[in-house]
């Protein structure tokens, strides 16, 4: 059943309205990026102590001493005395000590007061699903991150009519569970979509009735078919959803690009994976150099950072709700790990990042890595996931070395990768590593892909050459090609189509890898196949 729209929400639509807005959030964002940039340690420190002053009279603050920690004056000891006093969790032993017990009514049990809302997710398809708490003031904080990346945005593009048309969210379905009186649960795109304020609804789309559809691929389409009469000037989501939305709407509207179908299209705004495979792709299909790309490293936990106009690398977000952390991931297995901030955090360095909210996830390692790539300003790369490793061999590969090594592959071979999935096959004397890789626009040779993808990783990564070259055994990886969609397919098997959902990147005991060949092969979804490659001679 449609809603009718409010008073407030008609005067809103107005066009003279919107043009007011534009003007006015194009000369606020003027101001705000000419103004000086805080330093980013007192930053961070600051917000240190009002998520403590917060929460130290709940059960969390009250176990760890809180109260104490604020008496300390100096940062840099405010920062010490919090290390000491709260030790680094997982989800899982955050939920164990604190939250399972008292769930889903958790008041003044990390955070004050009653947490509303609880953000589902397991991030990938694998594991268990996650209730992360979402708080008003965290609800705060996701808004005011995307302001500040909005008027980023417009502060670089003078002439920027993205409040002339609408910005269109493509999320996950908005129908929310009710677990007890007050709270709901569901994707965290659902609790952004019901809290939009009637004032801003004429600024977005899908409407209301149309988020509600819970049947992805009949949402996918109405939203194709309702976007097309719409002025879309922002379009935000996961890239792998991105591109199936943009491929139904070129075939629905017959145009050959994105810039085609939607003139008013300004921004891309992406996030949740690494972009880098995906970029060959949406440059083929955008066809606009208007068209900006906007990245953005959003969690459940917290908005963290947006992409830098400038640079292209993350600027964290520093007063926004969340104090941030880095332990070296090398060291994140340790009793006693290294803990950085941004008073003492290195480049170059591979870092698990750890969150404290104003939400009440306390030194919470939330399994994302990043690098900094500057310090003044702080500037990073979002690298992988802390669980996204291979090393069934001792070849300690990263995510983010497959990532890289796949565009270079198909930039060497005029390919396009749409998704990718790697991981162990254990048999023979050694075992390989077998690569599912679905190709929008395939290799003319598949060898030749795997040839580059192989000297890539040996560039990258010492390890993994010395493996390759000394004898040791490992041949090249054996590579599945997967038809386009058929990654789709075996989300939409799992009940995990659209939305917040991903691929799982990388499989480190071989399961999961083994149970998707067979689910593309029993689906008729695998183009091509080539075996494990010739194993390495050992040295003369």
């Amino acid at each position: 059943m449609s809603r009718s729209p409010s008073s407030v929400s008609r005067i809103a639509g107005l066009s003279p309205v919107k043009a007011g807005v534009n003007l006015a959030i194009r000369a606020a964002a003027r101001v705000a990026e000419s103004s000086p940039a805080p330093d980013p340690a007192s930053s961070q420190a600051n917000q240190l102590r009002r998520l403590l002053s917060k929460a130290r009279a709940t059960r969390f603050g009250r176990d760890h001493g809180f109260e104490s920690i604020l008496r300390v004056r100096s940062d840099e000891g405010l920062v010490s005395a919090f290390r000491r006093a709260v030790p680094l969790r997982t989800y899982e032993q955050l939920w164990d000590d604190y939250l399972a017990a008292s769930f889903p009514t958790l008041r003044d049990v990390t955070w004050p007061g009653m947490i509303p809302y609880f953000a589902l997710t397991s991030g990938t398809t694998q594991g268990a699903t996650k209730y992360i708490p979402v708080s008003r003031e965290m609800l705060a904080s996701n808004r005011n991150a995307a302001w500040a990346m909005v008027r980023a945005f417009m502060a670089h593009r003078p002439d920027s009519r993205l409040f002339r048309g609408k910005i269109f969210f493509l999320g996950g379905t908005t129908d929310l569970e009710t677990p007890a009186p007050g709270v709901r649960q569901g994707d965290l795109s659902a609790i952004a979509s019901l809290e939009v304020h009637e004032a801003i609804r004429p600024y977005t789309f899908p409407p209301v009735e149309l988020a509600h559809e819970t049947d992805w691929d009949r949402k996918l389409t109405r939203l194709v078919d309702d976007s097309r009469s719409e002025p879309i000037t922002l379009i935000s989501g996961v890239p792998s959803w991105l591109l199936m939305f943009f491929e139904r709407l070129l075939g629905r509207t017959g145009k050959a690009t994105v810039a085609e179908a939607w003139p008013t299209l300004e921004v891309v705004v992406h996030g949740g994976l690494k972009f880098d495979p995906y970029r060959a792709s949406f440059d083929r299909i955008l066809g606009g150099d208007h068209i900006a790309l906007q990245e953005t490293y959003p969690c459940s936990e917290g908005f963290v950072a947006f992409g830098d106009r400038r640079t292209g690398l993350l600027r964290p977000l520093l007063g926004n709700g969340l104090f941030l952390e880095f332990v070296p991931v090398d060291e994140l297995d340790n009793p006693e790990p290294t803990r950085h901030w941004l008073g003492d955090v290195q480049a170059g360095i591979n870092y698990a990042i750890v969150l404290s909210t104003c939400a009440g996830m306390w030194a919470h390692v939330v399994g994302d890595t990043v690098r900094f790539e500057s310090l003044r300003p702080p500037l990073l790369s979002f690298t992988g996931r802390t669980k996204y490793t291979l090393s069934a061999f001792g070849e300690h590969l990263i995510s983010e070395e497959i990532e890289g090594a796949m565009a270079s592959a198909a930039e060497e071979t005029g390919s396009v990768v749409l998704e990718w999935h790697a991981g162990p096959v254990f048999e023979g004397a050694l075992g390989h590593h077998r690569l599912l890789v679905e190709f929008s626009r395939p290799p003319a040779d598949l060898e030749a892909f795997r040839i580059a993808l192989d000297a890539d990783l040996s560039r990258r990564n010492a390890d993994y050459a010395a493996h390759r070259t000394e004898g040791v055994g490992l041949p090249m990886p054996s590579v599945v090609a997967v038809r386009p969609g058929g990654f789709a397919d075996w989300m939409r098997s799992k009940g995990k189509l659209g939305g917040q959902h991903k691929v799982p990147r990388m499989d480190g005991g071989g399961l999961l890898t083994s149970e998707l060949v067979e689910f593309f092969r029993g689906s008729g979804a695998v183009s091509a196949e080539l075996a494990a490659g010739p194993v390495p001679a050992p040295p003369g």
